[in-house]
């Protein structure tokens, strides 16, 4: 499958102007009331930071981004991100440690995960494109002992290898997409911009799009085996982010209360049927495999924050 960008569509795609942007917002924000323009007066400090949770929120999408589209472009054709895609403020150089190409049997499977690989990339390109001369590079990321890691933590049996075959390439993407749906949920609320707040859900929606067909795939395995393992792995997400925050896709994790008995739990939700939602922190507790830590598992020296990434952390609870 072709990829829907070459190297041309991604230079002339123009950049989104966030001080505009934020301008723009301000200026709206002092029209009307008087309250309202006392509202939008502040310390120097506390106007910097304000500023610089947009870039540290979209900085730590692109960390993420990076994570999975290094993941299914390897995946799917046995190669990574070009260096062009990679540069950026922080840590340089970093490289990704494993992955390799699955020798995919199903076409299906194959298929979707050729799109889901295309989506990434082109959330790279976006975020980066969006973010300029603010964007942190990619930072050190491990493919390879990262999963038999979290696969030890979360008592799955045997070596997991996530290359093998069709099965254990699904496993993997269950292990990414649902922590991108909540990341990009739990961020929302922090962000100031209406523009970024619209982008921000739009990728949302295509990674629930990702995590539902994923989730779906492996359902239509009919697989105790299989829906055991999502359930591992849903256990120790929720561990980590220290909230009931994770559903695998058996009957048993749905939050079906009073409705009609479904033996699929492909949508993942509270029980307002509302999607979960995890706080930056909450988000490294689950890709560093640790409560509190600062690096490990998929970046194993930490992930680039960049601008305003330290404040944002603490403004939520981090």
């Amino acid at each position: 499958m072709q990829d829907k960008r070459d190297h041309g569509a991604e230079a002339a795609q123009p950049a989104i102007d966030l001080e505009a942007g934020r301008r723009a917002f301000l200026r709206t924000a002092g029209m009307g009331t008087a309250l309202a323009a006392l509202a939008a007066v502040g310390t120097t400090e506390a106007k910097a930071a304000s500023a610089d949770y947009d870039i540290a929120i979209l900085n730590f999408a692109l960390n993420l981004e990076y994570l999975e589209a290094e993941f299914y472009q390897r995946a799917v054709y046995g190669v990574g991100l070009p260096s062009s895609l990679t540069g950026g403020i922080g840590t340089q150089g970093g490289g990704v440690r494993g992955g390799s190409k699955v020798p995919f049997q199903n076409p299906v499977v194959q298929n979707i995960a050729a799109e889901i690989a295309n989506d990434e990339k082109n959330h790279v390109i976006f975020l980066k494109n969006a973010l300029g001369s603010q964007a942190v590079a990619e930072p050190i990321i491990s493919l390879d002992t990262s999963f038999q890691a979290l696969a030890k933590a979360a008592n799955i049996p045997g070596t997991f290898n996530p290359y093998a075959d069709d099965t254990s390439f699904l496993l993997a993407a269950y292990i990414f997409e649902d922590v991108g749906v909540t990341a990009y949920n739990g961020a929302a609320p922090f962000i100031t911009n209406k523009s970024y707040l619209a982008a921000a859900a739009s990728i949302l929606g295509v990674e629930a799009y990702h995590a539902a067909t994923i989730r779906t795939a492996l359902f239509s395995q009919q697989n105790g085996t299989v829906t055991g393992i999502t359930g591992l792995i849903s256990a120790l997400r929720a561990k980590l982010s220290q909230a009931a925050d994770d559903q695998g896709i058996g009957a048993s994790e749905s939050t079906l209360d009073g409705g009609f008995p479904s033996p699929a739990n492909i949508v993942p939700t509270d029980p307002n049927s509302l999607v979960f939602a995890r706080t930056p922190r909450q988000v490294l507790n689950v890709v560093y495999g640790g409560i509190g830590a600062s690096q490990g598992v998929f970046f194993p020296n930490g992930a680039n924050g960049g601008p305003g990434f330290d404040a944002l952390l603490k403004a939520t609870g981090g």
